[in-house]
């Protein structure tokens, strides 16, 4: 059996440095106890992130070059299928950049797989794949699917192995162009704030004309005041007179 390990241009949040995602790092424990033959996968410029995978239990990585920018699903697809694996696996999100999480999709997509996402364990038995999916709250799900399959692995599967010099040494990288792909730039317009009108929704919908026109246009709260550099006793007064507006505190004493 053949396992692929999808990586990223992944970073340190607090360092910023190249560094793999802890869900990629958790998907290549899950192959590796299915396979010794767990291979990576990164398409893009800079493969530094992903070299650092290989002192977690890589055999090898395959890396594709690209431009900065490129997109990498012609690049992925067609380097799986050239290696041909029966399991791919993939982390929730990139570990950096625009982390939409939508890649893994579009690639079983492309390849016309199966894809369970968010999986916990895996076993396989007779060209059968049977996946623990996480669900909210701890509930769990289990999928039989066929082989070939793409999985993305829970923050809640098994922990990710330790770093291990000596297989990060061992490990072969091996490079190869990938296919180009730019991609078009969204033009971005950026605009002011501005209130967007109040929908009618208090007035009931045999209400009378005056009725809804109120409730369209009164305010839902007791109005507020800006304070710019107040004294902390001009704040507390004014904290207090919002409570008491609000009905929270009762009526300061001597006033009706």
């Amino acid at each position: 059996m053949k396992a692929l390990v999808l990586l990223s241009d992944g970073r340190h949040p607090v360092s910023g440095r190249p560094a793999p995602a802890g869900t990629e790092l958790q998907a290549i424990a899950l192959a590796r106890g299915l396979t010794e033959e767990v291979a990576g996968l990164y398409a893009g410029p800079d493969a530094a992130a992903a070299r650092t995978a290989l002192g977690h239990g890589l055999a090898r990585l395959e890396h594709r070059r690209l431009p900065e920018g490129d997109d990498p699903l012609p690049s992925l697809a067609a380097a799986i299928a050239a290696a041909a694996p029966d399991l791919v696996l993939a982390g929730r999100r990139a570990g950096a950049g625009a982390q939409t999480g939508l890649v893994p999709y579009q690639l079983a997509e492309a390849l016309g797989w199966p894809l369970v996402p968010d999986v916990v364990a895996l076993t396989v038995a007779d060209g059968v794949l049977e996946a623990v999916q996480a669900l909210p709250k701890g509930a769990r799900r289990r999928w039989r699917v066929k082989l070939p399959a793409l999985v993305t692995v829970h923050p809640a599967a098994p922990v990710a192995a330790s770093f291990a010099i000596g297989m990060a040494r061992s490990g072969h990288v091996e490079d190869a162009p990938g296919i180009d792909a730019p991609q078009d730039g969204t033009a971005l317009e950026e605009r002011p704030y501005r209130p967007r009108p109040r929908l009618i929704a208090s007035a009931a919908a045999g209400a009378s004309a005056a009725e809804r026109l109120k409730a369209a246009t009164q305010s839902a709260g007791p109005g507020g005041r800006v304070m710019v550099d107040p004294t902390p006793e001009e704040a507390a007064r004014a904290i207090l007179e919002h409570l008491r507006a609000l009905g929270v505190l009762k009526p300061a004493p001597g006033r009706d």
